[in-house]
């Protein structure tokens, strides 16, 4: 892996905090920083718990509006809405 050098600023505790790590377990402070911004990376994609909550319980929500009724009442419903929709615009002018 090419490395290339970069400089950043940080506050005096995050720099305390980086070298203590990085001396507890006995590696680079590059590496310690590498791996840091690797496991932020990974961890962006995901959800926090309460956005996991908050797409289950609308999840749910929108499982309860799911109208029971026979598969065939269904389709007979989906059929009317593509012959209207075949059949053209309003029948009667808008004012």
């Amino acid at each position: 892996m090419s490395m290339v050098k970069v400089t950043f600023t940080f506050d005096s505790q995050t720099v305390e905090t980086l070298r203590r790590t990085a001396s507890r377990l006995k590696r680079p402070q590059s590496v310690i920083v590498r791996e840091a911004i690797q496991e932020y990376a990974a961890r962006t994609g995901r959800l926090t718990e309460e956005e996991r909550l908050h797409m289950l319980k609308l999840f749910d929500r929108m499982i309860a509006r799911i109208p029971s009724r026979p598969q065939e009442e269904a389709e007979a419903e989906i059929a009317e809405i593509r012959a209207a929709r075949r059949s053209g615009g309003r029948r009667t002018r808008l004012e």
